[in-house]
């Protein structure tokens, strides 16, 4: 596949010697389309009225979702006492807290840290947009999505994302499927025929659903993994194809931080944005009640003991803080992703100025 500028992008690895000056040459022009896309979507938001924050990298809870997986490290005292910390794998919980200290547009563009995750789409170490705005339904960060990734092909030079044989045009709108809809059509499961009307899930009936489909069931699967399965090898490989798809309303065990949807408390005001089979993007209305939300972390980390051996604490602050944060909506998107696509690299290596040493 060829890349806007002319040349194959390098089949490069986390192993590449990257700083060589031929390797860095053939990279170069990729780095230089990042930095000024870069520019522009801080231009973008500074003139839609958005004060740019910095969150602590440092945190006592990484965040509480089943399937993230955090760097640790300590924090000693003069005396030697150490303290468990984190390197956050997103800067939700201070914009939320900053949210709650009276801020109402935000964006932080900076890096986080995610363990257990290397590949072409896929770096420890990456860049992150997140954007919040006080008082305004997460429909308005659909409208964001469409126009960052026009701002982001235009500021490239391209009128088309191509990647793993699909195309995309980031100019058109895009289209907005519920994951009910998505699947129906891309499965042929009836997905909330497993929802009750409280959000509670049977797990019986999905995977009868999913071995109907063709979807392999482990006897120690629950409805969260028939559920992923189902995404990962059906739905997702087909979003995103000739124009974006926004893909909504998610069933609420699915997502830990975002609020019921009033017209069917099943689901919850989440989305994300995908192009080309890629994710991009994960938007919520947010969640503000604090007792609902540590309710929600529990069940998070129990399954992440039960999954990985493992759990993380929860930050009371950022419990303390949602009790005063006002209504809002709050979108992150994965920045090098978005500018692999735009400029036709095919890992994310090739988009990052200097990749994090180790092997895929």
């Amino acid at each position: 596949m060829s890349s806007l500028f002319g040349f194959d992008a390098l089949p490069s690895s986390p192993t590449a010697s990257w700083w060589r000056a031929d390797v860095h040459a053939d990279r170069r022009p990729f780095l230089l389309a990042r930095n000024r896309i870069t520019k522009a979507f801080r231009a973008w938001f500074e003139g839609q009225g958005f004060e740019e924050v910095e969150a602590a990298a440092l945190q006592v809870s990484p965040g509480n979702e089943a399937h993230l997986h955090a760097f640790a490290t300590e924090a000693m005292t003069i005396s030697g006492e150490a303290s468990p910390l984190y390197l956050h794998t997103s800067p939700e919980f201070a914009c939320k807290k900053l949210l709650a200290a009276g801020e109402e547009k935000i964006f932080s563009l900076g890096k986080v840290w995610r363990n257990r995750e290397r590949g072409p789409l896929h770096h420890p170490e990456f860049t992150m947009l997140e954007w919040y705005r006080a008082g305004q339904p997460y429909q308005t960060l659909m409208d964001d999505c469409a126009t960052l990734l026009a701002l982001a092909a235009e500021t490239a030079g391209t009128t088309r994302f191509d990647f793993r044989g699909m195309a995309c045009d980031p100019f058109a709108p895009p289209e907005r499927l519920s994951v009910a809809e998505a699947f129906d059509r891309h499965a042929g499961v009836d997905l909330l025929a497993s929802v009750a009307p409280d959000g509670s899930t049977d797990r019986d009936a999905l995977a009868a659903a999913a071995r109907a489909a063709g979807i392999r069931v482990a006897e120690d699967d629950g409805w969260a993994d028939i559920f992923s399965r189902i995404i990962v090898e059906k739905v997702e490989p087909r979003l995103g194809e000739g124009r974006a798809t926004v893909l909504c309303e998610y069933p609420i065990s699915e997502a830990a931080l975002a609020r019921p949807k009033d017209a069917d408390p099943r689901v919850a005001e989440r989305f994300e944005l995908y192009a080309c089979g890629v994710e991009l993007a994960n938007a919520f209305g947010e969640l503000t009640d604090p007792a609902e939300q540590r309710r929600r972390f529990r069940i998070e980390m129990d399954e992440k003991a039960r999954i990985y051996g493992e759990r993380y604490p929860i930050d009371e602050d950022f419990l303390a803080a949602l009790a005063s944060m006002p209504e809002a909506s709050g979108s992150a998107l994965g920045f090098d992703r978005l500018v692999l696509l735009a400029t036709g690299a095919r890992r994310i290596e090739d988009v990052v100025w200097t990749p994090v040493a180790g092997s895929a």
